[in-house]
Protein backbone atom coordinates (compact mmCIF):
# COMPACT_ATOMS: atom_id res chain seq x y z
CA UNK A 1 0.00 0.00 0.00
CA UNK A 2 1.52 2.80 -0.86
CA UNK A 3 2.13 5.69 1.83
CA UNK A 4 -0.37 8.63 2.00
CA UNK A 5 2.22 10.97 0.64
CA UNK A 6 2.73 8.98 -2.33
CA UNK A 7 -0.59 8.65 -3.85
CA UNK A 8 1.01 8.05 -7.60
CA UNK A 9 3.35 4.92 -6.28
CA UNK A 10 6.01 7.05 -8.12
CA UNK A 11 7.40 8.56 -5.22
CA UNK A 12 5.86 11.89 -5.89
CA UNK A 13 4.82 13.87 -2.75
CA UNK A 14 1.29 15.63 -2.65
CA UNK A 15 1.71 17.44 0.46
CA UNK A 16 4.78 17.09 3.72
CA UNK A 17 3.82 15.23 6.89
CA UNK A 18 2.90 17.44 9.95
CA UNK A 19 6.19 18.19 12.33
CA UNK A 20 4.58 18.93 15.52
CA UNK A 21 5.55 22.18 16.72
CA UNK A 22 6.91 22.71 20.14
CA UNK A 23 6.48 26.64 20.76
CA UNK A 24 9.59 27.70 23.13
CA UNK A 25 8.26 30.07 25.95
CA UNK A 26 10.04 33.70 25.70
CA UNK A 27 9.42 36.90 27.17
CA UNK A 28 9.30 40.54 25.50
CA UNK A 29 7.15 43.21 24.44
CA UNK A 30 5.29 40.95 22.23
CA UNK A 31 4.73 38.39 24.11
CA UNK A 32 3.02 40.80 27.16
CA UNK A 33 1.16 42.08 24.76
CA UNK A 34 -0.25 38.91 23.63
CA UNK A 35 -0.67 38.09 26.79
CA UNK A 36 -2.69 41.44 27.29
CA UNK A 37 -5.05 40.78 24.16
CA UNK A 38 -5.45 37.18 25.10
CA UNK A 39 -6.56 37.91 29.05
CA UNK A 40 -8.86 41.02 27.36
CA UNK A 41 -10.25 38.97 24.89
CA UNK A 42 -11.30 36.07 27.15
CA UNK A 43 -12.66 37.81 29.37
CA UNK A 44 -15.60 39.76 27.31
CA UNK A 45 -16.27 36.55 26.00
CA UNK A 46 -16.96 34.71 29.28
CA UNK A 47 -17.94 37.55 31.20
CA UNK A 48 -20.35 39.16 28.72
CA UNK A 49 -23.76 37.32 29.20
CA UNK A 50 -23.45 37.86 32.93
CA UNK A 51 -23.36 41.68 32.70
CA UNK A 52 -27.31 42.87 33.66
CA UNK A 53 -28.88 46.12 31.64
CA UNK A 54 -31.97 47.31 33.27
CA UNK A 55 -34.54 48.47 30.45
CA UNK A 56 -37.34 48.19 32.35
CA UNK A 57 -40.31 45.67 33.46
CA UNK A 58 -40.99 44.43 30.26
CA UNK A 59 -37.75 43.30 28.76
CA UNK A 60 -34.87 41.33 30.07
CA UNK A 61 -32.29 43.10 31.80
CA UNK A 62 -29.10 40.71 30.07
CA UNK A 63 -26.61 43.47 28.14
CA UNK A 64 -25.98 40.96 25.93
CA UNK A 65 -29.05 38.53 24.63
CA UNK A 66 -29.81 37.08 21.02
CA UNK A 67 -33.62 36.20 21.94
CA UNK A 68 -34.87 33.63 19.01
CA UNK A 69 -37.59 32.78 20.97
CA UNK A 70 -38.89 36.15 20.28
CA UNK A 71 -36.78 37.20 17.58
CA UNK A 72 -34.69 39.82 19.18
CA UNK A 73 -31.22 40.94 19.71
CA UNK A 74 -30.15 42.90 22.44
CA UNK A 75 -27.15 45.03 23.17
CA UNK A 76 -27.02 47.50 25.98
CA UNK A 77 -29.57 50.29 24.93
CA UNK A 78 -30.05 49.05 21.40
CA UNK A 79 -32.31 46.39 20.60
CA UNK A 80 -32.43 45.14 16.98
CA UNK A 81 -35.14 43.48 15.44
CA UNK A 82 -36.13 41.07 12.57
CA UNK A 83 -36.67 43.46 10.13
CA UNK A 84 -34.54 45.48 11.07
CA UNK A 85 -31.97 42.81 9.85
CA UNK A 86 -29.68 45.53 8.09
CA UNK A 87 -28.06 46.33 11.36
CA UNK A 88 -26.21 43.49 11.41
CA UNK A 89 -25.39 42.57 7.78
CA UNK A 90 -24.05 46.79 8.18
CA UNK A 91 -21.81 45.41 11.60
CA UNK A 92 -20.47 42.43 9.09
CA UNK A 93 -19.55 44.67 6.73
CA UNK A 94 -17.97 47.27 8.99
CA UNK A 95 -16.18 43.64 10.17
CA UNK A 96 -15.03 42.77 7.05
CA UNK A 97 -13.57 46.04 6.27
CA UNK A 98 -12.15 46.90 9.42
CA UNK A 99 -10.32 43.75 8.31
CA UNK A 100 -8.77 45.67 5.13
CA UNK A 101 -8.13 48.29 7.11
CA UNK A 102 -5.91 46.43 9.35
CA UNK A 103 -3.92 44.58 6.85
CA UNK A 104 -3.23 47.74 5.12
CA UNK A 105 -1.88 49.64 8.42
CA UNK A 106 -0.35 46.41 9.86
CA UNK A 107 -0.41 43.01 8.33
CA UNK A 108 -1.73 40.32 9.86
CA UNK A 109 -1.90 41.68 13.08
CA UNK A 110 -5.50 40.01 13.71
CA UNK A 111 -4.31 37.21 13.12
CA UNK A 112 -0.84 37.08 15.86
CA UNK A 113 -3.02 38.51 18.21
CA UNK A 114 -7.18 38.82 17.91
CA UNK A 115 -8.14 35.69 15.86
CA UNK A 116 -10.11 33.15 18.51
CA UNK A 117 -7.97 30.45 16.84
CA UNK A 118 -4.67 32.58 18.22
CA UNK A 119 -6.22 33.29 21.28
CA UNK A 120 -7.46 29.53 22.45
CA UNK A 121 -4.58 28.09 20.80
CA UNK A 122 -2.34 30.45 22.99
CA UNK A 123 -4.13 29.40 26.23
CA UNK A 124 -3.80 25.71 24.98
CA UNK A 125 0.35 26.00 24.50
CA UNK A 126 0.50 27.59 28.15
CA UNK A 127 -1.27 24.72 29.92
CA UNK A 128 0.26 22.16 27.67
CA UNK A 129 3.92 23.92 28.79
CA UNK A 130 2.48 23.68 32.75
CA UNK A 131 2.48 20.63 32.74
CA UNK A 132 4.67 19.06 30.28
CA UNK A 133 7.37 21.85 30.68
CA UNK A 134 9.20 24.07 28.11
CA UNK A 135 10.06 22.80 24.26
CA UNK A 136 12.81 20.88 25.39
CA UNK A 137 10.89 18.98 27.88
CA UNK A 138 8.02 18.66 25.51
CA UNK A 139 10.30 17.13 22.83
CA UNK A 140 11.84 14.62 25.37
CA UNK A 141 8.55 13.62 26.82
CA UNK A 142 7.41 13.31 22.99
CA UNK A 143 9.93 10.96 22.53
CA UNK A 144 9.86 8.98 25.32
CA UNK A 145 7.89 5.71 25.87
CA UNK A 146 4.79 4.87 27.58
CA UNK A 147 5.11 4.99 31.28
CA UNK A 148 3.23 5.89 34.01
CA UNK A 149 4.37 9.44 34.32
CA UNK A 150 3.71 10.27 30.48
CA UNK A 151 0.21 8.91 31.00
CA UNK A 152 -0.54 10.88 33.75
CA UNK A 153 0.88 14.01 31.93
CA UNK A 154 -1.28 13.17 28.60
CA UNK A 155 -4.50 12.79 31.09
CA UNK A 156 -4.16 15.76 33.13
CA UNK A 157 -3.45 18.04 29.87
CA UNK A 158 -6.50 16.70 27.49
CA UNK A 159 -8.40 16.52 30.68
CA UNK A 160 -7.78 20.45 31.31
CA UNK A 161 -7.82 21.03 27.30
CA UNK A 162 -11.29 19.34 27.30
CA UNK A 163 -12.55 21.53 30.35
CA UNK A 164 -11.47 24.78 28.69
CA UNK A 165 -13.68 23.69 25.51
CA UNK A 166 -16.25 22.57 27.52
CA UNK A 167 -15.88 26.23 29.07
CA UNK A 168 -16.04 27.83 25.82
CA UNK A 169 -19.07 25.95 24.76
CA UNK A 170 -20.63 27.32 27.84
CA UNK A 171 -20.32 30.34 27.59
CA UNK A 172 -21.79 30.71 24.24
CA UNK A 173 -25.33 28.95 25.03
CA UNK A 174 -25.62 31.76 27.85
CA UNK A 175 -25.76 34.50 24.43
CA UNK A 176 -28.95 32.72 23.80
CA UNK A 177 -31.16 32.43 27.20
CA UNK A 178 -30.88 34.14 30.67
CA UNK A 179 -27.59 33.30 31.41
CA UNK A 180 -28.42 32.70 35.19
CA UNK A 181 -31.52 31.12 34.36
CA UNK A 182 -30.20 28.97 31.64
CA UNK A 183 -26.49 27.93 33.85
CA UNK A 184 -29.19 26.22 37.18
CA UNK A 185 -31.13 24.71 34.22
CA UNK A 186 -28.29 23.47 32.59
CA UNK A 187 -26.54 21.74 35.87
CA UNK A 188 -29.94 20.73 37.43
CA UNK A 189 -30.03 18.31 33.72
CA UNK A 190 -33.54 20.21 32.89
CA UNK A 191 -31.60 22.74 29.84
CA UNK A 192 -33.21 22.11 26.26
CA UNK A 193 -31.24 19.75 24.13
CA UNK A 194 -29.78 21.67 21.65
CA UNK A 195 -27.86 23.68 24.50
CA UNK A 196 -26.51 19.71 25.54
CA UNK A 197 -25.52 19.91 21.40
CA UNK A 198 -24.19 23.15 21.10
CA UNK A 199 -21.88 22.40 24.41
CA UNK A 200 -20.83 19.12 23.16
CA UNK A 201 -20.28 20.75 19.39
CA UNK A 202 -18.02 23.76 20.76
CA UNK A 203 -16.15 21.28 23.31
CA UNK A 204 -15.11 19.25 20.40
CA UNK A 205 -14.06 21.97 17.96
CA UNK A 206 -12.38 23.91 20.63
CA UNK A 207 -10.15 20.98 22.08
CA UNK A 208 -9.60 19.81 17.98
CA UNK A 209 -8.73 23.10 16.86
CA UNK A 210 -7.21 24.99 19.75
CA UNK A 211 -5.16 21.59 21.17
CA UNK A 212 -4.81 18.91 18.32
CA UNK A 213 -4.55 20.45 14.67
CA UNK A 214 -3.32 24.29 16.33
CA UNK A 215 -0.69 26.02 13.65
CA UNK A 216 -2.81 23.54 10.81
CA UNK A 217 -6.23 25.65 11.18
CA UNK A 218 -3.63 28.19 10.11
CA UNK A 219 -1.96 27.18 7.61
CA UNK A 220 -4.41 24.49 5.67
CA UNK A 221 -8.05 25.35 6.68
CA UNK A 222 -8.58 29.47 7.35
CA UNK A 223 -8.95 31.55 4.18
CA UNK A 224 -7.62 34.66 5.85
CA UNK A 225 -4.06 34.24 4.98
CA UNK A 226 -4.78 33.79 1.34
CA UNK A 227 -7.06 36.82 1.18
CA UNK A 228 -4.12 38.86 3.07
CA UNK A 229 -1.20 37.63 1.05
CA UNK A 230 -3.15 39.26 -1.94
CA UNK A 231 -3.73 42.47 0.10
CA UNK A 232 -0.02 43.12 1.54
CA UNK A 233 1.86 46.30 -0.70
CA UNK A 234 5.56 47.32 -0.19
CA UNK A 235 3.62 49.61 2.30
CA UNK A 236 2.28 46.83 5.08
CA UNK A 237 4.24 45.78 8.02
CA UNK A 238 5.01 42.23 8.55
CA UNK A 239 7.12 40.69 10.87
CA UNK A 240 10.68 41.30 7.88
CA UNK A 241 14.33 39.05 9.12
CA UNK A 242 16.97 42.08 8.15
CA UNK A 243 19.10 40.34 5.39
CA UNK A 244 21.12 42.64 4.87
CA UNK A 245 22.33 43.25 8.25
CA UNK A 246 22.14 39.45 9.69
CA UNK A 247 23.96 37.50 6.32
CA UNK A 248 26.05 35.70 6.23
CA UNK A 249 25.81 34.02 9.94
CA UNK A 250 28.40 33.02 11.86
CA UNK A 251 26.68 29.71 12.70
CA UNK A 252 26.44 30.20 16.54
CA UNK A 253 30.64 30.54 16.95
CA UNK A 254 32.44 32.80 18.82
CA UNK A 255 32.34 36.26 16.90
CA UNK A 256 35.89 36.54 16.70
CA UNK A 257 35.96 33.70 13.89
CA UNK A 258 32.87 32.88 12.18
CA UNK A 259 33.97 33.31 8.53
CA UNK A 260 37.01 31.33 8.57
CA UNK A 261 35.56 28.09 10.19
CA UNK A 262 32.96 28.26 7.88
CA UNK A 263 33.15 29.69 4.51
CA UNK A 264 36.72 29.40 4.39
CA UNK A 265 37.42 26.14 6.28
CA UNK A 266 41.17 27.19 7.28
CA UNK A 267 42.44 28.26 10.58
CA UNK A 268 40.56 31.58 11.82
CA UNK A 269 43.88 33.27 12.92
CA UNK A 270 45.40 32.93 9.60
CA UNK A 271 42.44 34.36 7.52
CA UNK A 272 42.04 36.89 9.58
CA UNK A 273 45.30 37.91 9.03
CA UNK A 274 45.72 37.42 5.22
CA UNK A 275 42.01 38.83 4.42
CA UNK A 276 41.23 41.47 7.41
CA UNK A 277 38.23 43.12 5.60
CA UNK A 278 36.69 39.42 6.22
CA UNK A 279 35.35 40.08 10.08
CA UNK A 280 33.78 43.53 8.70
CA UNK A 281 31.50 40.98 6.67
CA UNK A 282 30.35 39.19 9.30
CA UNK A 283 26.60 39.57 10.14
CA UNK A 284 24.58 39.37 13.49
CA UNK A 285 22.88 36.55 13.19
CA UNK A 286 24.46 33.56 14.90
CA UNK A 287 21.93 31.31 13.54
CA UNK A 288 21.28 30.33 17.22
CA UNK A 289 17.10 29.11 15.90
CA UNK A 290 15.50 31.29 18.81
CA UNK A 291 13.66 32.61 16.29
CA UNK A 292 12.16 29.24 14.72
CA UNK A 293 11.98 27.62 18.68
CA UNK A 294 9.32 30.49 19.67
CA UNK A 295 7.23 30.75 16.55
CA UNK A 296 4.13 29.40 17.32
CA UNK A 297 3.66 27.79 13.59
CA UNK A 298 6.91 26.71 13.60
CA UNK A 299 8.28 29.03 10.46
CA UNK A 300 11.96 29.99 9.74
CA UNK A 301 11.23 33.43 9.40
CA UNK A 302 14.67 34.19 7.99
CA UNK A 303 13.37 32.71 4.83
CA UNK A 304 10.87 35.14 4.44
CA UNK A 305 7.55 36.38 4.07
CA UNK A 306 5.32 32.86 4.42
CA UNK A 307 1.92 31.93 4.69
CA UNK A 308 2.12 30.59 8.32
CA UNK A 309 3.59 33.44 9.31
CA UNK A 310 0.61 35.30 11.41
CA UNK A 311 2.91 38.93 12.64
CA UNK A 312 2.70 37.84 16.24
CA UNK A 313 6.41 39.23 17.01
CA UNK A 314 7.74 36.22 19.30
CA UNK A 315 10.24 35.49 17.26
CA UNK A 316 11.27 39.28 17.69
CA UNK A 317 11.69 39.44 21.30
CA UNK A 318 13.53 35.96 20.95
CA UNK A 319 15.74 37.60 18.70
CA UNK A 320 16.27 40.97 20.51
CA UNK A 321 17.19 38.53 23.44
CA UNK A 322 19.84 36.98 21.87
CA UNK A 323 20.88 40.35 20.42
CA UNK A 324 21.35 41.82 23.80
CA UNK A 325 23.65 38.25 24.60
CA UNK A 326 26.29 39.11 22.05
CA UNK A 327 26.23 42.81 22.38
CA UNK A 328 24.13 44.11 19.05
CA UNK A 329 21.29 45.74 18.01
CA UNK A 330 18.02 44.59 18.44
CA UNK A 331 15.12 44.57 16.16
CA UNK A 332 17.40 41.96 13.58
CA UNK A 333 14.07 41.23 12.59
CA UNK A 334 10.96 43.38 13.50
CA UNK A 335 7.94 45.10 11.87
CA UNK A 336 8.95 47.16 8.88
CA UNK A 337 7.86 47.44 5.13
CA UNK A 338 9.17 46.15 2.08
CA UNK A 339 9.41 49.43 0.79
CA UNK A 340 11.71 50.76 4.74
CA UNK A 341 13.89 47.56 3.93
CA UNK A 342 14.32 48.59 0.87
CA UNK A 343 16.13 51.68 2.21
CA UNK A 344 17.22 50.78 4.72
CA UNK A 345 19.81 48.47 2.99
CA UNK A 346 20.46 51.67 0.93
CA UNK A 347 21.29 53.15 3.89
CA UNK A 348 18.21 55.79 3.70
CA UNK A 349 16.02 56.97 6.26
CA UNK A 350 12.69 54.75 6.59
CA UNK A 351 9.35 56.25 5.63
CA UNK A 352 7.66 58.20 8.07
CA UNK A 353 4.99 56.31 10.00
CA UNK A 354 1.64 58.66 9.96
CA UNK A 355 2.95 59.33 5.79
CA UNK A 356 2.72 55.30 5.69
CA UNK A 357 -0.63 55.43 7.67
CA UNK A 358 -2.26 57.57 5.86
CA UNK A 359 -2.21 56.69 2.40
CA UNK A 360 -4.79 56.81 -0.60
CA UNK A 361 -5.43 52.78 0.52
CA UNK A 362 -5.56 52.97 4.21
CA UNK A 363 -7.96 56.59 4.21
CA UNK A 364 -10.36 54.55 1.40
CA UNK A 365 -10.71 51.48 3.96
CA UNK A 366 -10.89 53.94 6.92
CA UNK A 367 -13.91 56.08 5.01
CA UNK A 368 -15.63 53.43 3.53
CA UNK A 369 -15.48 51.69 7.37
CA UNK A 370 -16.35 55.10 9.40
CA UNK A 371 -19.05 56.27 6.62
CA UNK A 372 -21.03 52.82 7.07
CA UNK A 373 -20.73 52.91 11.04
CA UNK A 374 -21.75 56.83 10.83
CA UNK A 375 -24.75 55.66 8.28
CA UNK A 376 -25.73 53.14 10.98
CA UNK A 377 -25.56 55.38 14.08
CA UNK A 378 -27.93 57.54 12.28
CA UNK A 379 -30.22 55.39 11.11
CA UNK A 380 -30.67 53.87 14.43
CA UNK A 381 -30.92 57.55 16.14
CA UNK A 382 -33.72 58.62 13.73
CA UNK A 383 -35.51 55.11 13.90
CA UNK A 384 -39.06 55.24 14.92
CA UNK A 385 -39.99 52.65 17.70
CA UNK A 386 -43.67 52.10 16.06
CA UNK A 387 -43.59 50.02 12.39
CA UNK A 388 -47.02 48.76 10.50
CA UNK A 389 -47.56 45.86 8.18
CA UNK A 390 -50.83 44.83 6.02
CA UNK A 391 -51.71 41.47 4.82
CA UNK A 392 -54.93 41.72 2.87
CA UNK A 393 -57.67 38.34 3.26
CA UNK A 394 -57.67 36.80 0.19
CA UNK A 395 -60.76 34.32 1.08
CA UNK A 396 -62.63 35.64 0.40
CA UNK A 397 -61.27 38.60 -1.89
CA UNK A 398 -64.56 41.02 -0.56
CA UNK A 399 -67.99 40.83 0.13
CA UNK A 400 -71.05 42.78 -0.94
CA UNK A 401 -72.96 44.34 2.06
CA UNK A 402 -76.50 45.03 2.31
CA UNK A 403 -76.21 48.76 1.13
CA UNK A 404 -74.39 47.77 -1.83
CA UNK A 405 -71.19 49.08 0.05
CA UNK A 406 -67.95 46.28 -0.43
CA UNK A 407 -65.76 44.87 2.53
CA UNK A 408 -62.05 43.46 2.39
CA UNK A 409 -60.83 42.36 4.85
CA UNK A 410 -57.35 42.78 6.66
CA UNK A 411 -54.51 41.72 9.31
CA UNK A 412 -52.71 44.54 10.08
CA UNK A 413 -49.39 44.23 12.37
CA UNK A 414 -48.53 46.69 14.50
CA UNK A 415 -44.88 46.85 16.55
CA UNK A 416 -43.92 48.55 19.74
CA UNK A 417 -40.48 48.84 19.99
CA UNK A 418 -40.59 50.43 22.99
CA UNK A 419 -40.48 48.35 26.78
CA UNK A 420 -43.98 49.85 27.95
CA UNK A 421 -47.28 49.70 26.30
CA UNK A 422 -48.47 52.16 23.88
CA UNK A 423 -51.62 53.29 22.69
CA UNK A 424 -52.13 53.63 18.70
CA UNK A 425 -54.34 55.01 16.17
CA UNK A 426 -54.79 53.09 13.00
CA UNK A 427 -56.13 55.66 10.14
CA UNK A 428 -56.96 54.82 6.42
CA UNK A 429 -56.73 57.23 3.14
CA UNK A 430 -56.60 57.17 -0.18
CA UNK A 431 -60.24 55.43 -1.03
CA UNK A 432 -62.80 57.86 -1.09
CA UNK A 433 -65.81 56.99 1.53
CA UNK A 434 -64.14 54.39 2.81
CA UNK A 435 -64.19 53.75 6.79
CA UNK A 436 -62.77 50.77 9.25
CA UNK A 437 -63.50 48.66 12.49
CA UNK A 438 -62.53 45.88 14.42
CA UNK A 439 -63.70 42.23 14.54
CA UNK A 440 -64.16 42.80 18.11
CA UNK A 441 -65.92 46.18 17.47
CA UNK A 442 -68.41 45.95 14.66
CA UNK A 443 -69.82 47.67 11.77
CA UNK A 444 -71.60 49.88 13.98
CA UNK A 445 -68.03 51.26 15.29
CA UNK A 446 -66.98 52.18 11.69
CA UNK A 447 -65.03 54.88 11.08
CA UNK A 448 -62.09 56.41 9.38
CA UNK A 449 -59.57 55.75 12.76
CA UNK A 450 -59.60 52.97 14.90
CA UNK A 451 -57.40 52.65 18.65
CA UNK A 452 -55.52 49.91 19.71
CA UNK A 453 -53.86 49.02 22.49
CA UNK A 454 -50.52 47.17 21.96
CA UNK A 455 -48.19 45.27 24.78
CA UNK A 456 -44.67 46.39 25.37
CA UNK A 457 -42.26 45.08 22.67
CA UNK A 458 -44.43 42.88 21.19
CA UNK A 459 -46.23 43.23 17.39
CA UNK A 460 -50.45 43.13 17.78
CA UNK A 461 -52.43 41.39 14.96
CA UNK A 462 -55.30 43.13 13.99
CA UNK A 463 -58.19 41.86 12.18
CA UNK A 464 -59.60 44.88 10.05
CA UNK A 465 -62.39 45.24 8.17
CA UNK A 466 -62.47 48.53 5.83
CA UNK A 467 -65.83 49.03 3.30
CA UNK A 468 -66.44 51.86 0.88
CA UNK A 469 -68.97 52.58 -1.82
CA UNK A 470 -69.67 49.71 -4.32
CA UNK A 471 -69.03 52.08 -7.64
CA UNK A 472 -64.95 52.76 -8.44
CA UNK A 473 -62.34 51.30 -9.69
CA UNK A 474 -61.82 47.67 -9.16
CA UNK A 475 -58.69 47.48 -7.45
CA UNK A 476 -57.76 50.91 -5.64
CA UNK A 477 -54.30 51.84 -3.54
CA UNK A 478 -55.24 52.27 0.29
CA UNK A 479 -52.62 53.01 2.66
CA UNK A 480 -52.59 52.27 6.53
CA UNK A 481 -51.41 54.73 8.49
CA UNK A 482 -49.94 54.38 12.28
CA UNK A 483 -49.90 56.65 14.75
CA UNK A 484 -48.59 56.93 18.40
CA UNK A 485 -50.65 58.47 20.76
CA UNK A 486 -48.28 59.24 24.04
CA UNK A 487 -45.92 62.73 23.59
CA UNK A 488 -43.35 60.57 22.25
CA UNK A 489 -45.36 60.42 19.19
CA UNK A 490 -44.14 58.28 16.16
CA UNK A 491 -46.12 57.15 12.72
CA UNK A 492 -45.33 54.28 10.17
CA UNK A 493 -47.06 53.57 7.04
CA UNK A 494 -48.07 50.73 4.85
CA UNK A 495 -49.97 50.06 1.29
CA UNK A 496 -52.39 47.60 0.34
CA UNK A 497 -54.59 47.28 -2.27
CA UNK A 498 -58.88 48.04 -2.11
CA UNK A 499 -60.51 45.33 -4.09
CA UNK A 500 -64.03 45.63 -5.68
CA UNK A 501 -66.13 43.01 -8.72
CA UNK A 502 -65.89 43.91 -11.76
CA UNK A 503 -69.34 46.26 -13.13
CA UNK A 504 -71.58 44.20 -14.77
CA UNK A 505 -72.38 45.29 -17.98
Amino acid sequence: MAHPQDLTGDGQQFFEARRKVFPKAVDGPFRRLKWAIMLVALAIYYVTPWLRWNRGPYAPDQAVLVDLAHRRFYMFSIEIWPHEFYYVAGLLIMAGIGLFLVTSAVGRAWCGYACPQTVWTDLFVHVERAIDGDRNAQIKLQRAPWGPSKIARRIAKHSIWLVIGALTGGAWIFYFADAPTLGRAFVQGSAPFVAYATVGVLTATTYIFGGLMREQVCIYMCPWPRIQSAMLDEKSLTVTYKAWRGEPRSHGLKRAEPLAQVVLGTPSLVALIEQPELASRIGDCIDCNACVAVCPTGIDIREGSQIGCITCGLCIDACDGIMAKIGRPSRLIGYTTDLDARLAQAGEAPVPALKRLFRPRTLLYFGAWAGIGLAMLFALGNRERIGIGVLQTRNPQWVRLSDGSIRNGYTVKVRNMEERPRSVEIAISGVPGAVLWTEEAGRNQAARSVRVDVAPDQVAQVPLFVSAPGAGPTRADLAFTVRALDKEGGSARDTSFFERPEPTP
